[in-house]
């Protein structure tokens, strides 16, 4: 009786526990979130917390004046067409390469991949002013394109490391049976290998879309006016903030509410695919 009340208690203050910590965590985006709510005489006036006894405060005439912005509506596009395109890449080509990696047989097989697992300790900065001298002669400096291809290939290396360690994991007899049945190689990728490897691809795609939607280094160094993501945008609106300070805050909300919603939405996947393609 006494070891099933402490096991109770301790399960029970665990709980409790985590529910404070994960409120906690939650605080910044709910202030966020009703300070983009408020107008900028209540925010200079009072703290966001004052909507609780005031809820008069709440308008959504910041998201009305931020629609009107071509600024941020359209770096909110440009963060769409950078992120999308930049995330299917790297899951495509990275499963690709993964599987060539963990079951086909090529000359240099295992050097190649040891290469690609060096280039997981290059940091970004290394590369900027070589890449962005490359671009500039190439013509793709300033555009979304260029971003594009930037983030592709320094998601890929970890992608391959990734994708390869969990689809190594595959029982080769499975392989081998579907072989057995004519199936060909891009065959038994598609219908055995990505299937089997859904909670690896959907972690590497959510690791791949909230390192490029929350980039600013890069979009900094490689787009200009008419191709900035968000990131970019809220930046230029912070060297202003006293006079605009209610388009910051819903544009900062809306930036940092997607990711979070995506993340989310994959959790499972997430945990479940970094565990096994962590660890062989």
């Amino acid at each position: 009786m006494t070891k099933w009340l402490v096991q109770k208690v301790n399960g029970g203050l665990v709980r409790v526990f985590l529910i404070v910590v994960g409120l906690f965590w939650l605080v910044p985006t709910i202030g966020l979130l009703l300070s983009s709510l408020r107008t900028p005489q209540d925010m200079a006036a009072s703290g966001w917390w004052t909507v609780f006894s005031k809820p008069s405060q709440l308008t959504f005439g910041a998201y009305d004046k931020l629609l009107q912005n071509s600024d941020i509506t359209d770096s909110l596009v440009n963060t769409v067409l950078i992120t999308v395109p930049a995330t299917v890449l790297v899951v495509v080509i990275g499963s690709l390469a993964g599987y060539a990696f963990a079951w086909m047989e090529f000359p240099g097989r295992d050097w190649w991949f040891l290469g690609v697992v060096g280039l997981l300790v290059v940091p970004v900065q290394v590369a900027l002013i070589p890449i962005a001298e490359l671009f500039g002669k190439i013509g793709l400096f300033g555009s979304v394109l260029g971003v594009i291809l930037f983030h592709t290939g320094f998601g890929l290396p970890f992608a391959v490391f990734l994708l390869r360690n969990f689809f190594a994991e595959i029982p080769k007899e499975l392989l081998e049976a579907a072989r057995l049945d004519g199936a060909g190689e891009l065959r038994l990728f598609a219908r055995v290998v990505m299937p089997l490897g859904g909670p690896a691809i959907a972690s590497l795609g959510i690791f791949q879309f909230l390192w490029v939607w929350n980039d600013m280094l890069v979009a900094l160094v490689f787009t200009d006016s008419g191709s900035q993501p968000i990131t970019v945008a809220l930046q230029t609106q912070v060297r202003q903030f006293g006079n605009n300070i209610d388009v910051l805050a819903p544009g900062a909300f809306i930036s940092m509410v997607i990711p979070l919603a995506v993340f989310f939405a994959f959790q499972r996947q997430f945990v479940s695919g970094v565990m096994a393609g962590a660890v062989k």
